[in-house]
């Protein structure tokens, strides 16, 4: 017989499986395969240290910047909505 109340520990889970997919869209969109000296976007050099830090890396800070905003202004997610909203 349905209570109308949530299981015990239901929104825990919820909330682990959110903040999981969050990491899991996050590596997925990591740069994989060799990196490059040069940026694609400018032919910009890449430092050496942003090289050994970011495995793979494709873009100069300058271009990953400009790409970081375009795809943060269309993310689709909803930041402002309070987490009880978003658990509904």
């Amino acid at each position: 017989m349905a209570t109308g109340w949530a299981a015990e520990g239901a929104v825990q889970e919820q909330i682990d499986a959110t903040v999981k997919d969050g990491i899991l869209r996050a590596k997925s969109q990591m740069p994989q395969g060799p990196g490059l000296t040069h940026c694609a976007e400018c032919a910009g050099e890449i430092p050496a240290a942003r090289q050994t830090a970011i495995p793979g890396v494709r873009l100069c800070v300058a271009c990953q910047d400009a790409q970081d905003s375009d795809h943060a202004r269309f993310s689709g997610y909803n930041r402002r909505g309070s987490k009880d909203s978003q658990l509904r």
